[in-house]
């Protein structure tokens, strides 16, 4: 049977670019990748501005209603996909996460950026009036510089997204006074990194407190202060989410998710699932397999 919904590599997009960047306009990169409207998963970072065009994009299985100038940002391992209602432009960027690394002496750059976070709800921005004509100029220079390489031009490429980058991030800011960086906000990061690594092994917060050199309780506060909910539930969430990525995957069968998340057995691992999504795994993947039907 062929695979319904198939998860996609977005580095094996890059046809005639270089391999760790593809910069494009959105309706000729949709038009030849029509087949990436149904969940996939990318190995880069992903960049996308609407210019035009409505409809649902999904992150992560939330998903937002699509607007003009309203930009994305998705990081490596993130599962998306699109449902688009009528006529869809704008710009898109993939490039790997070695591809800033060779610019800066600071190999964490993306990571303090606020919409690279990894966190859902900071990775999608309606952009202010002010910034619309800057931010559509540097698409369309990136554009230009992309499909005719000059002297210096990856340098400059670099340039123009770190610029691009740093404008909204001063924007999100403004709208959010919290998530300028401080102790706490590096505290929460340094917190989901680790969640990341180790959210197969480590299910407990004493295990990340330690790691962080504080108390389990200075944790929890941390989290209901900052996201409202406690750490624990930040870990289970990670491990939800891991899992909906995996079952997306129709080449792995639920044991073998169960396993590759370190649960005991199926029947523990199903449990655990249904507890906190309302769902079997097999209820999920058959509703997104349907979902992407639609």
């Amino acid at each position: 049977m062929k695979k319904a919904f198939p998860v996609y590599d977005i580095c094996a997009l890059s046809d005639h670019q270089h391999d760790d960047l593809l910069i494009s306009r959105f309706a000729p990169y949709l038009q030849k990748h029509q087949n990436l409207s149904m969940a996939h998963k990318h190995s880069f970072y992903h960049v996308v501005f609407f210019t035009e065009g409505g409809g649902t994009h999904a992150i992560d299985f939330k998903s937002f209603a699509v607007k003009p100038y309203q930009i994305y940002f998705m990081v490596p391992g993130q599962v998306h996909s699109w449902s688009f209602e009528g006529p869809v432009n704008g710009y898109i960027i993939n490039f790997s996460a070695s591809f800033f690394q060779s610019f800066f002496l600071r190999p964490d750059y993306l990571d303090n950026l606020p919409f690279f976070s990894g966190n859902i709800d900071d990775e999608v921005i309606n952009l202010p009036v002010n910034i619309h004509l800057p931010v559509v100029s540097l698409f369309e220079h990136l554009v230009q510089e992309s499909s005719d390489i000059h002297r210096l031009g990856m340098d400059m490429i670099k340039a123009l997204m770190l610029q691009l980058f740093i404008l909204i991030a001063r924007q999100s800011e403004h709208s959010n006074p919290a998530i300028a960086p401080n102790y706490n906000y590096t505290l929460l990061q340094s917190f989901r990194k680790l969640t990341d690594k180790n959210f197969a092994t480590l299910r407990l917060p004493k295990d990340y407190a330690a790691l962080l050199y504080i108390t389990p309780n200075h944790l929890n506060a941390l989290c209901n202060d900052m996201l409202g909910i406690p750490a624990g539930e930040v870990i289970r969430n990670r491990v939800i989410l891991e899992a909906k990525r995996l079952l997306v995957n129709l080449d792995l069968n639920i044991t073998a998710i169960a396993a590759q998340l370190n649960f005991a057995d199926n029947s523990y691992f199903t449990k655990f699932f249904k507890k906190y999504t309302g769902q079997t795994p097999e209820e999920f993947r058959k509703q997104t397999l349907n979902y992407g039907h639609q």
